[in-house]
């Protein structure tokens, strides 16, 4: 009865550990990312550029993984620039080579303004954040005569 009662435990643990081996490796290619950025001016003045500090965030890391960046801007009128120099036009997609990187945004208007800016990664995955400023308009003093 021991014999048998040995045997019945040495199968169960065989049996156990056969199925929980698995041929199939669980590779994470896709990880999930978030967009950070330092607190931004509230107001900007026709003509007036404002520095968007930001970084991108992952959950994990994997090589093959691209991000890119686009924008849209509901309100108002300006320029997004990246800081080595690339003027963005909007809805167009421009890859994103760092993680940490400025954006800088040029008023040419003297309305409210606000830019929605999308990042996205080759897995199709997307961040969205807005960035909006009231108008800072400089007063002339020959308009309030």
């Amino acid at each position: 009865m021991k014999k048998f009662l040995a045997y019945f435990l040495y199968t169960l643990l065989l049996g156990a550990i056969a199925c929980a081996c698995s041929d199939d490796l669980d590779i994470h290619q896709s990880y999930s990312f978030d967009l950070i950025s330092m607190p931004v001016q509230k107001k900007i003045a026709e003509g007036e550029t404002a520095e968007i500090r930001c970084q991108l965030v992952k959950e994990g890391d994997y090589a093959q993984a691209k991000f890119f960046i686009r924008y849209f801007q509901p309100d108002g009128v300006g320029e997004l620039r990246l800081d080595d120099g690339t003027i963005f036009k909007p809805n167009d997609l421009y890859p994103l080579d760092k993680m940490t990187f400025r954006l800088y945004y040029t008023s040419y208007c003297t309305e409210q303004q606000s830019i929605d800016v999308y990042i996205e990664d080759n897995f199709g995955q997307m961040v969205q954040r807005t960035y909006s400023w009231q108008s800072d308009k400089v007063i002339d003093e020959n308009e309030s005569e």
